[in-house]
């Protein structure tokens, strides 16, 4: 080896390196190469045969809906109108967040036996020694575990949220986690979004509303019963119409009272100038009977005298007797001579009865009208008392409609929120919410991950490693392995290398 004798020897440039000087560092350390691959397939095989061949993995998928719209309950056919809002990214967050919800976890990891059986660790010491809090500690940290082991993400450009667990061992304890999870989580967001005890609020009310309206209702019943009376207004305006009617009688009855008293004034007055009877007939004629009567006690006189004559002597008592009634005779019969008797036949006056049977006939309907005036009076009464009596009744009548109407008006109120709250809850059981679980979870079948897959994984895996440890290896070894590493060291130029040969 000598000196360089130029500036462009010491810049010749180097030879290109080949294959072999790139694959060198292999065979340099191939035993690092081959240890380490074989370390490295070795744990991928104990990896495959231990966990991926025994770790199953639960999926479930939440499609987050717009705000349910449950149908009202009314008389007309109404149907729920779904919502046109659009999911925004803080309800997929809000859901996300309700679905790690470490109150969920704590009855998973119970009901799904997950809680590993209470031991002691040096971390008791400082604890209390309750089993029953040891317990609630497991059961904490179990839930914790879980919930750190339990994958929630959101789909992008999506309102669709995937929900993963994997555990090594049975595969049903996965599908347990998101089977009650999926559960608890819609009960959950149930309660959150109604009330609970909603239902019962509002059957309570209908039942009390219900019963007030049936007490109601009876006491209707009674009150028209008792008081005998079905529909006192109605009662009360027929009866003022009856009245205004009876008003209007009683002022024509006073009327008519008031023209009769003045009629039989006037008949009255009338009387008292009209003749009881007045003349029909005159007839004035002779007294025949009167002189053939005189005539014949003229005759009986003479015979009479004559007989007397005949015995007794004309100064005898007797005789002269009968000379005095001759003589008185013959006077009266030349008195009648000279008479005229008239003759005239009188009857009632037409006027005067006709006024007298008038003022009688007055007389008489004046006592009907007094009559009469007197009675709708009475009755005018009569009926504005029980008016007012109809106008209690009514009033206590109109009370009670009242309170049945209000009793029917909140029972009817109620009712309807009933049947809203029934139909909400039948919706709830369904689980119809504005969360809907797409893809319930199932027992998985099959490892997440095939231990074949684990194994060519691990065997890629083993190899590169292999391969980068030769070459880190190689890197950080000091010593020179080729002429260039000594040019780059001691920036001096190689005059001639020996290749290292096998003894």
């Amino acid at each position: 080896m000598s000196a360089p004798n130029s500036k462009k020897d010491f810049d010749d440039p180097l030879p290109v390196p080949t294959l072999r000087d790139v694959l060198s560092p292999l065979f340099r350390h191939r035993r690092l190469v081959i240890g380490t691959f074989c370390a490295l397939f070795a744990c991928s095989i104990l990896f495959a045969w231990r966990w991926a061949s025994h770790y199953y993995v639960a999926k479930m998928q939440v499609v987050v809906e717009p705000t349910r719209s449950d149908p009202a309950i009314t008389s007309a056919q109404n149907t729920s109108v779904p919502s046109s809002k659009s999911i925004s990214t803080d309800q997929i967050s809000s859901e996300i967040a309700l679905l790690r919800g470490q109150d969920m976890f704590r009855e998973i990891v119970v009901t799904c036996n997950l809680v590993p059986d209470v031991r002691w660790s040096p971390s008791d010491i400082f604890l209390s020694p309750d089993p029953e809090h040891k317990k609630l500690m497991n059961v904490e940290k179990a839930a914790t575990a879980v919930a750190g082991g339990v994958k929630v993400e959101a789909e992008k450009t999506s309102n669709v949220i995937n929900v993963k667990y994997g555990r090594s061992g049975d595969p049903e304890a996965p599908a347990c986690v998101l089977q009650n999870l999926s559960k608890l989580y819609l009960a959950k967001h149930l309660l959150l979004r109604r009330p609970a005890g909603s239902s019962d609020f509002f059957a309570g009310q209908a039942e009390k509303y219900h019963r007030d309206l049936e007490d109601v209702e009876l006491r209707l019943a009674s009150f028209s019963r008792d008081e005998g009376v079905a529909a006192p207004d109605i009662l009360r305006t027929n009866m003022a119409q009856q009245v205004v009617n009876s008003v209007a009688s009683l002022y024509q009855a006073r009327q008519a009272i008031a023209a009769d008293e003045q009629r039989l004034k006037e008949l009255a007055r009338q009387l008292e100038v009209t003749p009881l009877r007045t003349s029909t007939q005159q007839v004035s004629s002779p007294a025949n009977g009167l002189l053939q009567e005189l005539q014949n006690n003229l005759l009986l006189a003479q015979l009479k005298r004559t007989q007397l004559a005949a015995k007794y002597d004309p100064s005898y008592p007797l005789v002269q007797e009968a000379d005095q009634e001759i003589a008185a005779t013959e006077a009266a019969i030349a008195k009648a001579q000279d008479t005229n008797y008239l003759v005239q036949t009188t009857d009632r006056d037409p006027t005067h009865e006709f006024l007298r049977e008038d003022m009688a006939k007055t007389q008489t309907d004046l006592v009907s009208q007094r009559a009469t005036a007197a009675a709708i009076a009475q009755t005018i009464d009569r009926m504005n008392l029980q008016m007012v009596n109809f106008d209690a009744k009514a009033v206590k009548q109109a009370a009670l409609l009242r309170e049945a109407k209000v009793d029917e008006g909140n029972y009817i109120l109620y009712a309807s929120k009933r049947e809203q709250e029934r139909t909400s809850d039948a919706l709830d059981e369904k689980r119809i919410a504005d969360v809907a679980i797409a893809v319930p979870p199932v027992v998985p079948v099959l490892p997440a991950y095939g231990p074949f897959l684990v194994i060519f994984v691990g065997f890629f895996v083993a190899l590169v490693v292999g391969v980068l440890s030769a070459f880190v290896a190689d890197y950080v070894d000091p010593s020179f392995r080729t002429p260039q590493d000594v040019s780059n060291a001691l920036n001096i130029p190689v005059l001639a290398s020996v290749p290292r040969r096998a003894a």
